[in-house]
C-alpha cells in the first residue's frame, strides 16, 4: 500500500507540475492554455479530433469508387469481402497507425526512433502526401469550377448548342438497327442487297450522340483537353484561379493548425451527409430509381464472383486507400491526441463510420444513376461510371434532367468540395507536423507562416496539372505516388512495429494510454498483427506489381517519356528507405549485426512526449511483477 501511495503521488504531482509549466509557456496560437502539451499543441476536443479523422477518411473515393466497385464486382456480393478485408487489413493497421501516433505525440517521420533503420518509411509517406496533395486540390477545384457554373439555368452542359462551335447532340453514329429486330417482323421493311448491304426504311435508322453533352462540355470546356500529353497547351485560367481559391481556402483553415482546422470540421465532416441524405430522399421519388439501386446492390448480387481473385483484391485496395492508411495523416492527425486518449474506440468508430458512409453513398449515387438510365433508354451498367467520369459526366448529366437541376448540381459539387478539403487538411498536415519535428525550435511559432508558404509552393507545382494537359498529369501522379508504395510502406510499417520493435512492447505501449485488456482481447489484434494483416498486404502488393499496366486517360495513351517520368517520381518516394537504413547503419558503431541490432532498437529518447508520461511509463514497467495498482490522470490501471 506504500509502493501503491508513493507512485500515485509522483505520478499525480508530475502531472499537475507540467500542466501548470505548460500554462505559462502557451504563446502560440495553435498552442491552447489547457493544453497537455505545450510544445505541439493538443485537440480542443475529442469531437474535433474524431471529425478530423473522419473527414480524412471519408473523401471523394466514397462517392465515386465505391459504388462502381461494388455493382463491378457482383451487387451486394462484394460486402462480404469488403467486410472481411476491413477486418483484418483496415482496423489493424488503422489502429496500430493511431495508437503510434498518439503514444509519442510525433509525425509520421519520428515515430520511426522506433525502429530508425526503417525511419526512410515515414519519408516516403511524406513525400507521397505532397504529391497527392498537389493534384488533389486539382479535383477540388473542378469541383470549385462546376459549382459555380452550376449557377445558371439550365446547366451549361444539358445542351451544348449555346456554347460550342458544334452542336455535339447533332454529332452522330447512325446505323441501321437491324440486330435489334426480329428480322421476320420486319422483312417488309428491310431489304438486303445482294453485297451484302442493307436498306432500311427511315424508322429503323437509329442515331446516337458519339459524346454526350455532359462529355463534351468536360473535355472542351471546363479542362479544354488536349489530344495527349505530348502537348501542354496554355494555363487555363479559370481552372488556375480555382486552384488558388482552393489554397487560400486551404491555408486559411490551417494558418493555426489543429486549433482552427479543428472548428473547420465541424462543418466540413458534417455537410456530406446532409446532401447525401437529400440527393438519396430526391433520388428515391425519381423514376427508374428502383432500377438503379437493384443494380447497385439488390437483384444483380452474384456469389459466384467470391470465387475470383480480383473481387478480393479491390476490396482490400479499397479499404487500405479509403481509410488513408500509410499515408501519414492517422499518425499526424493523432500526435495532437492527449495521452490518455482510447485510441481503440476511436479506430472502431472512424472505420466504421467510414465504410457505412461508402455504403450509404452508393444508394443515393445510383438511384439518380437509374433515374438517369430510364430517361436515355439504357441499361445502368451503361451510365455507371468510376472516377472522373461520374463524378463530372454521368452524374452532372443526371442532375440536369431534374427538376431544379442547378440546386441539385450546386449542392452536389458542394459536397465534393468538402469531402475534398477535410482530406486535404489531413495532407498538408502530414508536411508541416514532419517539418515542425524536424525543426521544433525554429519553427514552434512560426506554424502559420509555414503552412502558407507549403501552400504556395504547392500551388505553384499544381499548375502545370491546369493546363490542356492537366488531366494527364493528374491520372499519372495518381497512378504511380498513390498505388502500391503505399501498399509497399504499410507493409513495412506493420513489419517494423509487430517484428522489430515488439508486438508484445507494443501492445504494453497502447496498454499505457487504454488501460490494462485482457488476453482474449489481443488474441485477434496479435494474429492480425504478426500474420494475417502482413500476408494480405504481401499478397496485395504483388498482384498489384504483377498486374500494372501503363495507365491510360480513356483511349488516349501516355507517351514513353511520361512514363519513365511516372517511374522517376515512384522511384524518388520509395529511395529513402534503404538511403536511410544505410545512413543509420553506418554512423552506428560495432560489427555489422551489432549495428543492425543497434538500429532495430529504439532510440535512447523513444518515448512519450513529456515527461509526466516517461515517468509513468517507467514505474509501470518497474513493478510490473508487484501486482499493484497506479493511478494515473484520472485512471486506474492494474498492472
Amino acid at each position: 500500500m506504500r509502493e501503491h501511495n508513493l507512485t500515485h503521488l509522483v505520478l499525480k504531482n508530475s502531472i499537475e507540475d507540467d500542466q501548470e509549466n505548460n500554462a505559462g509557456k502557451n504563446t502560440d496560437s495553435h498552442v491552447g492554455s489547457k493544453d497537455e502539451n505545450a510544445d505541439r499543441g493538443n485537440w480542443s476536443n475529442k469531437r474535433e479530433y474524431l471529425l478530423s479523422m473522419i473527414g480524412y477518411a471519408v473523401g471523394l473515393g466514397n462517392v465515386w469508387r465505391f459504388p462502381y466497385l461494388t455493382y463491378k464486382h457482383g451487387g451486394g456480393a462484394f460486402l462480404i469481402p469488403y467486410v472481411i478485408m476491413l477486418s483484418v487489413a483496415g482496423l489493424p493497421l488503422f489502429f496500430m497507425e493511431s495508437s503510434i501516433g498518439q503514444f509519442c505525440s510525433q509525425g509520421p517521420i519520428n515515430v520511426w526512433k522506433a525502429v530508425p533503420i526503417l525511419q526512410g518509411v515515414g519519408i516516403t509517406m511524406m513525400l507521397v502526401s505532397t504529391f497527392v496533395s498537389i493534384y488533389y486540390n486539382v479535383i477540388i477545384a473542378y469541383s470549385i469550377y462546376y459549382m459555380f457554373a452550376s449557377f445558371q439555368f439550365p446547366l451549361p452542359w444539358s445542351d451544348c448548342s449555346s456554347w460550342s462551335e458544334m452542336d455535339c447532340n447533332n454529332t452522330v453514329r447512325e446505323y441501321c438497327n437491324i440486330t435489334a429486330y426480329n428480322l421476320s417482323l420486319v422483312a417488309g421493311n428491310v431489304s438486303v442487297m445482294a453485297d451484302g448491304n442493307q436498306n432500311c426504311s427511315e424508322e429503323f435508322w437509329i442515331s446516337e450522340p458519339l459524346q454526350s453533352a455532359s462529355e463534351h462540355y468536360w473535355d472542351h470546356v471546363a479542362l479544354q483537353r488536349t489530344s495527349s500529353m505530348d502537348e501542354t497547351g496554355p494555363v487555363i485560367w479559370h481552372l488556375a484561379l480555382c486552384l488558388l481559391l482552393g489554397w487560400i481556402l486551404i491555408a486559411a483553415a490551417l494558418y493555426k493548425g489543429i486549433k482552427s482546422s479543428g472548428k473547420v470540421v465541424y462543418f466540413t465532416a458534417t455537410f456530406p451527409y446532409a446532401v447525401l441524405l437529400i440527393l438519396l430522399i430526391r433520388g428515391v421519388t425519381l423514376e427508374g430509381a428502383r432500377d438503379g439501386i437493384e443494380y447497385y446492390i439488390g437483384s444483380q448480387s452474384n456469389l459466384t464472383k467470391l470465387a475470383e481473385a480480383e473481387v478480393w483484391k479491390d476490396a482490400a485496395t479499397q479499404i487500405f486507400f479509403s481509410l488513408s492508411i500509410a499515408w501519414g495523416g492517422l499518425t499526424a492527425l493523432a500526435s495532437y491526441n492527449k495521452f490518455y486518449n482510447n485510441s481503440y474506440k476511436d479506430s472502431i468508430i472512424v472505420c466504421i463510420t467510414n465504410c457505412s458512409t461508402s455504403i450509404f453513398a452508393g444508394f443515393a449515387i445510383f438511384s439518380i444513376l437509374g433515374h438517369m438510365a430510364h430517361i436515355y433508354g439504357r441499361p445502368v451498367s451503361e451510365v455507371a461510371q468510376a472516377g472522373f467520369g461520374l463524378a463530372f459526366i454521368a452524374y452532372p448529366d443526371a442532375l440536369s434532367k431534374l427538376p431544379i437541376s442547378p440546386l441539385w448540381s450546386i449542392l452536389f459539387f458542394f459536397m465534393l468540395i468538402t469531402l475534398g478539403l477535410d482530406s486535404q487538411f489531413a495532407g498538408i498536415e502530414v508536411i508541416t507536423t514532419c517539418l515542425q519535428d524536424a525543426y521544433p525550435r525554429i519553427l514552434k511559432s512560426k506554424r502559420g507562416p509555414i503552412t502558407v508558404v507549403i501552400c504556395i509552393i504547392l500551388f505553384l507545382l499544381g499548375l502545370p496539372c491546369v493546363t490542356g494537359a492537366g488531366i494527364y498529369w493528374v491520372n499519372l501522379i495518381d497512378t504511380f505516388c498513390a498505388g502500391w508504395i503505399l501498399l509497399f510502406a504499410g507493409l513495412l510499417e506493420v513489419f517494423g512495429l509487430t517484428w522489430l520493435y515488439g508486438g508484445n512492447r507494443f501492445i504494453q505501449d497502447i496498454e499505457m494510454m487504454i488501460g490494462t485488456k485482457s488476453t482474449l482481447f489481443w488474441m485477434w489484434w496479435r494474429a492480425c498483427w504478426f500474420f494475417i494483416t502482413p500476408a494480405v498486404l504481401l499478397v496485395i502488393l504483388v498482384w498489384s506489381v504483377y498486374t500494372f499496366t501503363a495507365p491510360t486517360y480513356g483511349s488516349v495513351e501516355y507517351p514513353q517519356w511520361g512514363i519513365a517520368l511516372g517511374w522517376c517520381m515512384t522511384a524518388f518516394c520509395l529511395m529513402w528507405i534503404p538511403i536511410v537504413a544505410v545512413w543509420k547503419i553506418t554512423k552506428a558503431s560495432g560489427s555489422l549485426w551489432q549495428r543492425l541490432k543497434l538500429t532495430s532498437s529504439p532510440t535512447e529518447d523513444w518515448g512519450p512526449y513529456l515527461e509526466c508520461h516517461r515517468t509513468d511509463r517507467y514505474v509501470r514497467r518497474e513493478i510490473k511483477d508487484t501486482n499493484v495498482f497506479v493511478i494515473s490522470n484520472q485512471n486506474t490501471t492494474r498492472l
